[in-house]
């Protein structure tokens, strides 16, 4: 977990979160944490003591379903992730190339966050479109068929 808390936590927009949109339930454990990290892009350490406390959750058994999951960053991410398919369609199709690409566009590697916080990089196994290889997943779009710079540099441009 990070060190020194950084991030402001809004405590009543926890409670709407953890009271309103999943009623205490702590059966809601794992979504109540992607609604966490879609508020601040990771899961601050004060955000899930706080949820500890709000549904009466060990903090080991929140800390265990957050590490155990990939999809959830304990650590400050970009406000934009990019997420490069490491598939063995999009490999075959020039994966590795595309990635490298984007780490010297943007001066980062994988798991990175650019100073200004505008993108992380990560890899995932498969975004679920082979035949549209090699994919990137920005946030929740997908883009395909990916080679040049230029589509590269026009994608990237559209996350300012």
């Amino acid at each position: 977990m990070e060190t020194a808390e950084s991030t402001a936590i809004d405590y009543k927009e926890l409670d709407e979160i953890i009271e309103k949109e999943f009623d205490l339930d702590k059966e809601n454990l794992i979504m109540m944490l992607q609604a966490i990290q879609d508020r601040y892009t990771y899961l601050p350490e004060a955000a899930l003591y706080y949820l500890s406390a709000k549904i009466n959750v060990p903090m080991s058994q929140i800390y265990g379903v957050a590490t155990f999951y990939s999809t959830f960053s304990l650590q400050p991410r970009g406000r934009n992730i990019i997420s490069t398919c490491r598939g063995t369609a999009c490999h075959v199709r020039g994966a590795e190339t595309i990635r490298e690409k984007l780490e010297n566009m943007l001066c980062l590697s994988e798991g990175e966050t650019t100073p200004d916080n505008r993108f992380t990089m990560e890899t995932v196994r498969c975004v679920g479109g082979c035949s549209l290889g090699p994919m990137v997943k920005i946030n929740d779009e997908m883009y395909g068929n990916l080679s040049s710079d230029d589509q590269l540099k026009k994608i990237l441009d559209k996350y300012k």
